[in-house]
């Protein structure tokens, strides 16, 4: 049985009133991921409210990526941190992005932004003291960039010009 009242007073859609609620059950975890929820068939006879107002309901909650309805199958409570690991993923390709396309207007190839953050990041496991096993006993060659994009290419000291 679900823990649902529909107020009668309200001017608030019985649809909007079921959609509310559910919502609230997922994200208190009193349904789970991968938890199935009634039927619509069922809900509705269950509840003794028309069948298109609880389909209403599952289509908008499917809409907002808390639940996928599979037909024949049911309706199944989604996982909310994969939309937040989406979007977690999708801000730091665009971080990255932002990042490439500056050292690239500062006049730096791929390989030199390649080779930059390869030893930034070493450096930074370093100083948390986790460095991985290929970090380990290997040399890595150090190749001196400089940040002038007229002198990028050029071989020599950029200070003298030579």
């Amino acid at each position: 049985m679900l823990p649902f009242e529909a107020d009668q007073t309200s001017d608030v859609p019985l649809w909007v009133q079921l959609r509310q609620r559910l919502v609230y059950l997922i994200e208190s975890g009193y349904f789970k991921p991968g938890d199935q929820l009634p039927t619509v068939r069922g809900l509705a006879s269950e509840m003794s409210i028309n069948y298109n107002t609880v389909n209403k309901a599952y289509l908008s909650l499917a809409g907002d990526g808390y639940i996928e309805s599979t037909r024949g199958r049911g309706a199944f409570v989604r996982s909310l941190s994969d939309d937040i690991d989406k979007e977690s993923i999708q801000e730091v390709e665009t971080i990255m992005e932002d990042c490439i396309g500056a050292c690239r207007e500062l006049g730096l190839s791929y390989d030199d932004i390649m080779v930059r953050m390869t030893r930034k990041i070493k450096r930074y496991k370093q100083e948390d003291g986790n460095p991985s096993e290929s970090d380990v006993g290997t040399s890595s060659r150090v190749v001196r960039l400089d940040m002038n994009p007229k002198l990028i290419g050029k071989t020599g000291n950029s200070r003298t010009g030579a």
